[in-house]
């Protein structure tokens, strides 16, 4: 299977259509035709039910076309690394991460490293613990920032000193917001807005004292910003992290931690044995000397 012709599919898939996807690739439209049909051939599944109007993606395609933009940008970033100039350090580093304030340690080591090296650059890609993992693990980013309880057995990581505490986002104006703190019994019949990874968590489980299928869970949510225009409007209580909503000044929603407390400790991880870029080296010892500094 080759990486162009890969190519040529996702173009397609785009496009819906192998006129316009041939004409982006500045190609004719029977070679294209041709190639796709040779790609299906060669896989022994149909990838595209093709219309009057536009193509549209078999449950195949679909699959093929989440392996191929894997494919094709590994080695996007295979090619950068291998391409870069020997006289200048520059490259990019890509960063998975799930939603915490302590991504504020990585910007501060990107912003340090970028004074005496200002042409190397960021890639940030935002998702929970298991996401993260399945990016690292296929090579698509260099560094992962984990948050809570996580088997990191296959990576070398380091331990951030800062932990972050779970809470409940909620209006002020509602009678659970007049305690300082939020114990199990509290939320037993509320609607609660919990987040994928929370759905996982065994330490969430065990504070919340219950089957999470016999909670009322009314929203999950990938992004905690999301999540709160739902509180906002009465939908429900956020489970969260503390410090990723500003509930200062005039907002009208409010944090409330747990008790007893479930605090989600911190790590960054790398795979193991693998060779790093020049660019993610030089990151990597920031964040050393940061954590060094931060002890």
């Amino acid at each position: 299977m080759d990486i162009r012709v890969l190519q040529y599919f996702l173009a397609v898939a785009r496009e819906e259509s192998i006129t316009k996807a041939a004409q982006s690739l500045s190609m004719t439209q029977p070679p294209l035709s041709r190639q796709i049909k040779d790609l299906e051939e060669e896989l022994g599944k149909q990838l595209l039910v093709r219309g009057s109007k536009k193509v549209t993606l078999t449950e195949d395609g679909m699959l093929l076309r989440k392996r191929a933009e894997e494919l094709v940008e590994l080695m996007e970033k295979t090619k950068a690394e291998l391409t870069a100039s020997q006289e200048t350090i520059n490259g990019e580093i890509y960063i998975g991460c799930g939603e915490t304030e302590s991504i504020s340690f990585l910007a501060q080591a990107a912003q340090n490293l970028q004074k005496q090296y200002p042409l190397i650059h960021y890639h940030i890609y935002s998702g929970d613990a298991e996401r993260v993992m399945e990016r690292l693990d296929k090579g698509l980013i260099d560094f992962g920032l984990l948050v809570g309880q996580t088997d990191i057995s296959r990576y070398d990581h380091l331990r951030l000193p800062k932990k972050d505490i779970w809470g409940v986002l909620m209006p002020k104006d509602c009678p659970l917001a007049e305690k300082e703190t939020v114990v199990a019994e509290d939320l037993r019949d509320k609607p609660l807005i919990i987040s994928h990874q929370t759905s996982m968590n065994s330490e969430m489980f065990a504070w919340l004292q219950s089957d999470i299928s016999r909670l009322n869970i009314v929203a999950t949510y990938d992004l905690v910003y999301n999540a709160a225009q739902f509180v906002k409007k009465g939908l429900g209580y956020v489970i969260s992290l503390d410090r990723l909503i500003n509930t200062t000044g005039d907002s009208n929603l409010c944090f409330r931690p747990l008790f007893p407390a479930v605090e989600a400790k911190l790590c960054i991880v790398w795979k193991k044995y693998q060779v790093l870029s020049r660019a993610s080296n030089l990151f990597l010892k920031q964040l050393r000397e940061q954590l060094d500094t931060a002890r």
